[in-house]
């Protein structure tokens, strides 16, 4: 997810999204555990991407309460 698109979600899809990409990360780490998936790299893009969702969510706090 680029951070363009996650810039035009609301703060509650933004939740959402980071609960979802969440529960497909841990269960890509899961399955990458029991037997290798096909692309690894997806782990590390999905978990990339949740962490460019919660900083966008951290700096949507910060300003909210800032002003």
């Amino acid at each position: 997810m680029k951070q363009e698109q996650i810039q035009e979600l609301s703060i509650i899809e933004l939740k959402d999204r980071i609960t979802e990409e969440s529960q497909v990360l841990s269960k890509m780490v899961f399955n990458h555990t029991v037997s290798t998936i096909e692309n690894p790299l997806k782990i590390r893009s999905t978990r990339r991407a949740i962490a460019r969702m919660k900083t966008e969510l951290r700096k949507r706090e910060l300003t909210s309460t800032a002003n």
